[in-house]
């Protein structure tokens, strides 16, 4: 392999061809630059997508309410479902697989919220303890709402980060404990909580029992939301069906009607994620890998005209002493070092794009829902050099193969 004589005449060759080599090596180095692409882009989009995961917890079941579209014991069509607290309750006291449990009340609209003299307008949301869990939300301080508050409907809420800079005086230590009015009514400041999409960090919450009594006068509910500890998808499908029967028989709508109430699945959404993300990642490697193959093809394409070039100059070292195996591996020692040369400088590049992009991200703050921190993992990085050393050993073995068979007396007359 470190045998000077065949560099040298390696080199040689490629000085001979310049125009030929660099055409070939030009094949390889699109080939591994578009699989690097493609594989740092993949990662992009499933990053993206793990990270909107994140967001919510991932074993959660989020039910809304809707219209029947099915008669149902002389019931008419197009009744509207509406959850009440009777709902919630049953709910957490006959299915023992749902852990945490929330219902949610939106009010209608923005809602003036003030604090001193300034006021401005934001989302307040009615919700129970457990929504906590159900939506990861982080605390920056204080306290998130608890039992006590629902019990009580105390007139307690908790704040965005978005909403604190907004609202509140940028010299302020601390808002755990102010005061203020939220549709005219005056309430306390519990916690401030943050969120991975600035939009979540719009919301007040309050107590729902709260919004209940002041702002509606009802026990209604918009949205029920819960989550299934450790099922497996089989498990909470299971879940779900019993779920909707105890809503269906208490709301009497047949079970079967889709469109009485929508069921939002998480674990199935992360299932179908993950199913589509294998696919995108298997077309990835099949492009790449096809481009790849395009590549050695020209290379051996090219090696098998090299070969043919030095027809007499092979019969002369073979009627030298020169044995077949010298012959093949001058050759494929040819083929894997322009394949692996063209190779390394498509990964060079590919990487320089990826990472590149990576870094135009983060500093202007381009990272979003559809793409995120695009990468190639170290294992990509062996692989990709795996191929290259193989496809240019596959690329070079049938021309050195011919060339071992050259008849020496044949070639010198050729």
């Amino acid at each position: 392999m470190f045998d000077l004589d065949k560099w040298s005449e390696i080199f040689s060759s490629i000085r001979r061809h310049k125009l030929r080599t660099f055409l070939t090596a030009l094949s390889v180095f699109w080939g591994i630059l578009m699989l690097i692409i493609l594989v740092g882009a993949g990662s992009g989009l499933e990053n993206s997508a793990e990270y909107n995961f994140q967001d919510d917890a991932v074993n959660s079941i989020w039910i809304f309410r809707g219209r029947t579209s099915m008669p149902y014991q002389g019931l008419p069509i197009g009744r509207r479902i509406q959850f009440t607290n009777d709902d919630f309750n049953r709910i957490d006291r006959e299915i023992d697989e749902v852990d945490h449990l929330s219902g949610r009340y939106y009010l209608s609209g923005d809602i003036v919220i003030s604090y001193k003299q300034k006021s401005l307008s934001y989302r307040v949301t009615g919700v129970h303890p457990d929504h906590q869990v159900l939506e990861n939300t982080q605390m920056v301080e204080g306290r998130y709402i608890n039992e006590k508050d629902i019990q009580e409907a105390r007139k307690v809420c908790l704040i965005g980060d978005v909403v604190k800079k907004a609202l509140f005086p940028e010299n302020i230590k601390t808002i755990i404990g102010e005061p203020v009015v939220i549709g005219g009514i005056q309430y306390t400041v519990v916690g401030e909580y943050t969120d991975q999409r600035e939009n979540e960090t719009r919301v007040l919450y309050v107590p729902i029992t709260t919004c209940q009594k002041l702002f509606t006068g009802n026990d209604r509910l918009h949205q029920l939301m819960m989550t299934v500890g450790d099922a497996t998808f089989k498990e909470s499908k299971a879940i779900e069906g019993r779920v909707t029967q105890l809503l269906a028989d208490k709301h009497k709508f047949d079970i079967k009607d889709d469109q009485a109430i929508y069921i939002n699945n998480d674990l199935e959404n992360y299932r179908q994620f993950r199913t589509v993300i294998g696919f995108i990642k298997g077309f990835i490697w099949f492009v790449g890998i096809g481009s790849i193959i395009a590549g050695v093809i020209g290379v051996s394409n090219i090696m098998l005209i090299i070969v043919k070039d030095r027809t007499r100059e092979i019969g002369i070292r073979k009627a030298l002493g020169a044995t077949p195996g010298s012959i093949v591996s001058m050759i494929l020692q040819e083929s894997i070092f322009i394949t692996s040369i063209a190779g390394y400088m498509g990964l060079l590049v590919g990487f320089g794009i990826i990472y590149g992009i990576n870094a135009l991200m983060l500093k202007y703050e381009l990272e979003n829902e559809f793409f995120r921190d695009p990468q190639v993992n170290f294992g990509v990085v062996v692989l990709a050099m795996v191929i290259l050393v193989v496809s240019g050993a596959i690329a070079g073995l049938l021309p050195a193969l011919k060339a071992s068979r050259i008849n020496p007396v044949v070639a010198m007359k050729s």
